[in-house]
């Protein structure tokens, strides 16, 4: 339980960072999403690493989900010329990663109602990540929506402690 808190304002502080980051405006566009695919990817590496002893495919995959965001993130970081490369891929890329979290979180967690629902919710921004990727391609938007989940994950699993 206590593990769940921690990870719990992990990721709502992490959600905040992501959402802050598009609202200050000098950061370039893979800076961006780079940031945000690499907050999502540390709290789904620290949340895979301490599911591991609860439910051990479920970490397992949060952490390998985690691995894979991690190498795409430094990627567009530290290489824009990435960027350029991944841009159309990016976008689809994050959204179905949200999509596949959802799915993990569902399966992993029928009994629990908090649970299904930020794997709901993980389904539905994934979705709508790739919606707006797809005809805004405004980084600023698609970098907030990888904030949204990470807060509203937070807030759902603080509520999830106590059932």
């Amino acid at each position: 339980m206590y593990k769940q808190t921690i990870m719990s304002i992990i990721a709502i502080f992490l959600g905040i960072i992501v959402i802050a980051f598009p609202l200050l405006g000098i950061i370039a566009a893979s800076d961006i999403l780079g940031l945000s695919v690499l907050l999502l990817s540390i709290f789904l590496l620290l949340n895979g690493i301490s599911e591991v002893e609860y439910n051990t495919t479920k970490g397992l995959l949060n952490t390998i989900i985690g691995l894979i965001m991690l190498v795409v993130s430094l990627g567009l970081i530290f290489n824009p010329s990435i960027f350029s490369f991944l841009t159309a891929i990016t976008i689809y890329l994050a959204g179905i990663f949200l999509i596949i979290i959802g799915l993990v979180v569902i399966v992993g967690n029928r009994e629990n109602k908090y649970k299904f629902w930020m794997g709901i919710i993980g389904i539905i921004l994934g979705v709508i990540y790739i919606i707006l990727g797809t005809y805004i391609h405004n980084s600023f938007v698609l970098g907030s929506l990888i904030g949204i989940w990470l807060v509203a994950t937070g807030i759902l699993n603080l509520l999830s402690d106590g059932y």
